[in-house]
């Protein structure tokens, strides 16, 4: 009986390379600090600026473009900054406005870049605008700014409409005025403390406009804009019966824009006067970076055409299940969709509000990602998650285009499931009765001395929330000098991927290695770094086409040099 010979590679180009001398947001890797939990500098367990400034040479060895920085404007902390009450200052816990110039200072000396988050769909209550709309009548300039609403039933004792805040429980709130009586209602699809703003309201797109204007006078490269789809409501309000949780539909086959809250076309506008003023300014390229939930993919294309945003998170793919066919469909289709704008595809795989894909990607494959795992909870297995993630990394910074790196995550942190209730901070946790645990066990301060009190997280033991015992193995000094560590890992990928310039390569998918696999060829910039890209999602360990050299794996292969399951490599072909 004889044998048939193995089928033969077939290739297909599925995205043209770049430009030579792209602009350098379309290849950039970005590192995102969440300021509280990167490194705290006071011993008070709280990170801040000058904690995140010591740390910048770290950033640089690791191999990144620019980093940005979640919000550390004044807040009062309900929902860890994202509730602004000064955008053109630095909160105390934070740091002060020379802080962060110092800390520009020394990222543009190392070649690093600087994004700083904007929050525009809502202020805190704390804001001084805010304040004035309570203090001010119905129908006032100042209620003009929010979304405030009289209440229906004949003592406006109901809210305007059915919607509910993404945080849990109603979207409405009624304010008492200023003699005491009951009063009108103010819109707030997150927290209470986040009332929405009205972008229907000139002074409210001045407003933005001239805070965008500070930050870039200040140096910074760009901004990443939070909840990008959602400034803009439908005109009346009206009720809605669909899904509206906290990021992203039950029903992805659901356009996002069937809900009046969400993406409407009106957003468009907005950003186009953004990117104008942007672009104002000449070279070098200031960016705007949307995070922007929106199904289908055709509608979050026109957040990345070439008059609004340069880059927009690729959610599909961090949401992506751990199948191949998945997989080979999500990367394609995010390819189709940005080449069909001219916009580079930008990948994430973790961030601030999801749980760290070391712990989300050994969950059963195709469950519902949860929001949040606790102690009761079932807990996925740490060598899966890890293994999973380290070659789903690998495969994501084999990709064309933008990437965005979480911090921790080059250190293979796993998601804290040992957070005490208790010490929960999130307001989803609080506002749903405890029944959504939130996004706080992604947010843990990080470990970068295994031996020392706190793990080296600033000069004292404290730390605003509790490490998990887990996390001294991989505190960063353990792994600097360890041949094989995630942190090893991360750094010879982001290297070579700059060496190689991968980022601005043509893709060219590779079939016939069989159902389980996913292969690219990414051709560098000019072609001249032909690179195969390989990931195995099956049990069965695969052999490198014939005439491939290897140059890094995300994990041990077989003693016959094949592929294991879970493991990705990159190898010149």
């Amino acid at each position: 009986m004889t044998t048939a010979p193995p089928a033969q590679p077939t290739t297909t180009t599925i995205h043209d390379h770049d430009r030579a001398d792209a602009a350098w947001w379309r290849h950039a890797v970005i590192y995102q600090i969440y300021p509280r939990s990167f490194a705290d500098s006071t011993g008070n367990g709280i990170g801040d600026l000058p904690g995140a400034r010591a740390k910048l040479p770290y950033l640089k060895a690791l191999g990144v473009d620019a980093v940005w920085f979640s919000p550390f404007y004044v807040s009062p902390q309900a929902d860890a900054g994202y509730d602004v009450a000064n955008y053109r200052d630095i909160d105390p816990l934070f740091g002060t406005l020379a802080d962060f110039q110092g800390l520009l200072d020394d990222a543009n000396a190392l070649g690093l870049k600087v994004i700083v988050d904007l929050v525009p769909n809502h202020s805190s209550d704390e804001h001084p605008w805010f304040q004035a709309a309570l203090a001010a009548a119905p129908g006032s300039p100042e209620r003009a700014r929010y979304m405030f609403r009289d209440g229906k039933g004949v003592d406006g004792s109901e809210p305007p409409n059915n919607w509910k805040s993404v945080f849990g429980g109603p979207g409405w709130t009624r304010v008492t005025e200023a003699d005491g009586t009951p009063g009108q209602w103010y819109l707030h699809i997150f927290d209470v403390k986040q009332p929405d703003l009205n972008w229907d309201n000139p002074e409210v797109r001045e407003e933005f406009l001239d805070v965008i204007r500070f930050w870039v006078k200040r140096g910074v490269a760009g901004f990443r804009v939070d909840v990008a789809h959602g400034l803009v409501k439908e005109p009346s309000l009206p009720d809605w019966a669909g899904p509206q949780e906290l990021l992203g539909p039950d029903e992805p086959e659901e356009a996002t824009n069937a809900a009046p809250m969400w993406d409407q076309d009106g957003v468009h506008t907005i950003y186009e006067s953004w990117r104008a003023l942007l672009d104002s300014y000449g070279e070098p390229d200031r960016i705007l970076c949307a995070e922007a939930w929106v199904n289908p993919p055709e509608r979050a294309a026109l957040y990345i055409r070439n008059t609004e945003f340069h880059q927009a998170f690729n959610f599909d793919f961090l949401e992506c299940p751990w199948r191949a066919t998945d997989l080979r469909a999500v990367i394609r289709k995010s390819l189709e969709v940005c080449d069909s704008v001219g916009a580079p595809a930008t990948w994430v795989l973790s961030n601030h509000d999801v749980i760290r894909h070391a712990t989300r990607l050994a969950l059963p494959v195709g469950t519902k990602r949860p929001n949040g795992i606790g102690i009761g909870d079932p807990q996925p297995d740490p060598v899966v998650g890890l293994r999973r993630a380290r070659a789903a990394t690998t495969l994501m910074l084999g990709l064309s285009g933008s990437a965005y790196i979480y911090q921790g995550e080059e250190l293979g942190l796993p998601e804290s499931m040992e957070v005490p209730n208790e010490l929960r901070e999130d307001p989803v946790y609080l506002r749903t009765g405890h029944k959504e645990l939130g996004r706080d066990g992604c947010r843990i301060p990080l470990p970068w001395t295994h031996d020392a009190p706190g793990l080296g997280f600033g000069p004292s033991e404290k730390v605003w929330l509790p490490q998990p015992e887990a996390y001294a193995a991989l505190a960063a000094d353990q792994q600097a000098d360890a041949e094989g560590s995630t942190l090893d890992l991360y750094t010879r990928l982001l290297h070579l991927r700059r060496e190689r310039e991968l980022g601005l390569g043509s893709l060219r998918e590779i079939g016939g290695l069989g159902e389980d696999v996913v292969a690219y060829l990414n051709t560098g910039k000019d072609d001249a770094y032909p690179t195969l890209v390989l990931i195995n999602l099956g049990e069965i360990p695969v052999a490198l086409p014939e005439g491939a050299d290897l140059v890094i794996a995300s994990g041990e292969l077989t003693a016959d040099g094949k592929v294991p399951t879970d493991t990705a490599i990159w190898a010149r072909y």
